[in-house]
């Protein structure tokens, strides 16, 4: 098990915005429940746009053993942010977790 799926320091840092055609109504992966609109072409994630962030989609404790329950339905900003870039390891050191890799701090 990765990092990615069990540290959920991502899912309490950022919002999560993306375009409506990601939702499942209109053809994509992600669950619309568990999305708000924002405007008429982009919606985002429920709880990713108020603090504190904490994603409705994540399960568990930040820094535990977390999971994503939508993980292979995610939208395109998760999939974009890969364990260990520099968003990643943001998001670590801002909850006080340890970096991974080789992570400078730029």
């Amino acid at each position: 098990m990765s990092a990615c799926t069990t540290c959920g320091a991502c899912c309490h840092s950022y919002r999560v915005e993306f375009s409506v055609y990601e939702l499942d109504s209109l053809g994509g992966p992600v669950p619309e429940a568990m999305t708000e609109v924002v405007n008429g072409s982009t919606c985002r994630m429920k709880g990713t746009g108020v603090v504190p962030i904490r994603c409705t989609a994540l399960e568990g404790e930040l820094g535990q053993l977390t999971l994503c329950r939508i993980y292979e339905q995610r939208p395109c900003p998760c999939t974009e942010l890969e364990e260990g870039s520099y968003g990643c390891n943001k998001a670590r050191v801002r909850h006080g977790l340890p970096p991974l890799g080789e992570w400078l701090g730029n």
